[in-house]
């Protein structure tokens, strides 16, 4: 059975905003249904990185709150931290830069909350029973919440792809540990050159998988470095925040198939609770080559297309990546190739990623389904 996506183009009349269309495709997906009084909501979107000008506007959140709101029930904005070291990191740095971005609670008229609490280790785990993951670990706040409102900037990843409605719920509502999971299967790694030796890593390790050992033949300093035991090490990714050098990294060592599998895996454990309260939508504007964690936007790599609207994470990405493709490319962009209408915008990008693995296995394990019915309104 086909499901349904709706879309708004960007086209408006006199008297007729952008913002209005937006209400209506929140009642033809029937948000109302969705939401009953006192509800908790949790509104998940990408604030942005700092220097970046792509994300979802505030102004549209604002809509969403307020439409949200007239059903009585009780919306926030809400993000979780990353797992590498930036703007948004840690929840003091990260709500700094939403404010930056212009996300205040005056301009979008909601709470804004970091999902995964002070440093990333708020989390629950939930079992899912799939594949690969048995449990995973879920942002605290948003598996607390009663409904979801997932908003997202459609654009290129060179994981995945492209960045849509799975990868918001999967990558974008886990814990660091759960992110950790998802990118790496072996320990972060130490970098000799760069510690300071200053053991503050040592504390936060509740496994004591790191200790203190004299630098290996080639680093140059006398002060002993930190050493992450791999067979002691759970993989909680809290060491490389805490890190004030840097010197704890990430090991991005896993399959580009299988992080997508682990993604679709974690949006399952996201949205499973949540069964008739998950809302999608996804913004098909300034359809950048990379993620919005980049701290800049380049230039789109096709014109806009608009707003789509589901309750089917599966179909309203694959409708998104149906309709950019379809699009004639930008030649200015970096888009190297597949310019002409029905040709793959994103393998051309991304020569090595094959997006359609995502959407395969997400229908596979029952997340949602990759045929669908594009209403226009």
């Amino acid at each position: 059975m086909k499901s349904s996506v709706f879309l708004s183009d960007l086209k408006v009349e006199s008297g007729r905003t952008l913002l209005d269309k937006l209400d209506i495709l929140l009642d033809r997906a029937d948000l109302k249904g969705k939401v009953k009084e006192r509800d908790l909501v949790a509104i998940k979107l990408h604030f942005g990185e700092k220097g970046n000008t792509a994300y979802v506007r505030p102004i549209f959140l604002r809509r969403v709150v307020d439409r949200v709101k007239q059903y009585k029930a009780k919306p926030f904005l809400t993000d979780t931290n990353t797992l590498y070291v930036g703007t948004r990191a840690e929840a003091v740095s990260h709500l700094t830069t939403a404010l930056e971005n212009g996300f205040t609670e005056s301009a979008v008229n909601a709470p804004i909350l970091i999902a995964d609490g002070l440093r990333g280790n708020s989390a629950v785990k939930v079992r899912v029973d799939k594949r690969i993951f048995k449990t995973v670990s879920i942002a605290r706040e948003i598996h607390m919440a009663d409904g979801l409102v997932a908003v997202t900037h459609f654009k290129g990843h060179e994981l995945s792809g492209f960045g849509g409605a799975l990868k918001n719920l999967g990558m974008g509502c886990a814990s660091r540990e759960g992110k950790l999971s998802q990118h790496s299967n072996i320990s972060p790694k130490v970098n000799g050159e760069a510690c300071k030796g200053c053991k503050a890593c040592l504390s936060w390790c509740a496994q004591e998988a790191i200790l203190m050992q004299p630098p290996p033949s080639g680093v140059e300093t006398k002060h002993s470095i930190a050493f992450i035991d791999p067979k002691k090490c759970v993989g909680c990714g809290e060491c490389i925040l805490t890190c004030s050098s840097g010197a704890i990294q990430v090991q991005l060592n896993e399959s580009i198939p299988m992080f997508q599998k682990k993604m679709v895996e974690y949006a399952y454990g996201v949205v499973q609770k949540k069964k008739g309260k998950t809302l999608c939508l996804n913004f098909l504007t300034q359809i950048s080559p990379a993620c919005d964690c980049y701290g800049y936007s380049d230039t789109p790599i096709a014109n806009d297309i608009g707003i789509l609207s589901s309750e089917d994470p599966v179909a309203i990405d694959q409708a998104s990546v149906d309709l950019v493709n379809r699009q004639e490319g930008n030649r200015s962009s970096k888009l190297p190739g597949a310019w002409k209408p029905g040709e793959d915008k994103f393998k051309a990008i991304y020569p090595q990623v094959d997006w359609s693995i995502q959407l395969a296995y997400a229908e596979e394990i029952g997340l949602g389904t990759r045929e669908y019915e594009l209403i226009r309104i």
